[in-house]
C-alpha cells in the first residue's frame, strides 16, 4: 500500500524556517521522483519543488527558488523540503506526491501558516 505522511509544518514568522518531511511507504523510493505542491486557501494548488529518483535534478518553482531546497535519502525512504526566508505567501498545506504506474499519490498534507 502507498503511503505518503508529510510532518514538519506549523506556524512561524516571516523570515523564518521550516523543514518539510514526506515519509514514503509501499514503494520503492529509490525509482521515483517526488513533488512538493502547496495549496493555499481560495488558491489552486501549484508546484513548488521536485526531485529526481537519484536527487541529480531538482526543479524549483520561480516563486521559492533560492529560499527551498529539496533533497532526499533513500535509504530513510524520506524527501526533504527546507524552507528559509519564509514569506505569509507561502501559507498554505504542502503535499507530496508521487506518480507511480500513471497514477498519482497524495499525501494528507502539513499545514504551513507564516504570520507574525
Amino acid at each position: 500500500q502507498v503511503q505518503l505522511v508529510e510532518s514538519g509544518g506549523g506556524l512561524v514568522q516571516p523570515g523564518g524556517s521550516l523543514r518539510l518531511s514526506c515519509a514514503a511507504s509501499g514503494f520503492t523510493l529509490d525509482r521515483y521522483a517526488i513533488g512538493w505542491f502547496r495549496q493555499a486557501p481560495g488558491k489552486e494548488r501549484e508546484g513548488v519543488s521536485c526531485i529526481s529518483s537519484s536527487g541529480g535534478n531538482r526543479y524549483y518553482a520561480d516563486s521559492v527558488k533560492g529560499r527551498f531546497t529539496i533533497a532526499r535519502d533513500n535509504a530513510k525512504n524520506t524527501v526533504y523540503l527546507q524552507m528559509n526566508s519564509l514569506k505569509p505567501e507561502d501559507t498554505g498545506v504542502y503535499v507530496c506526491n508521487v506518480r507511480l504506474i500513471s497514477v498519482n499519490y497524495w499525501g494528507q498534507g502539513t499545514q504551513v501558516t507564516v504570520s507574525s
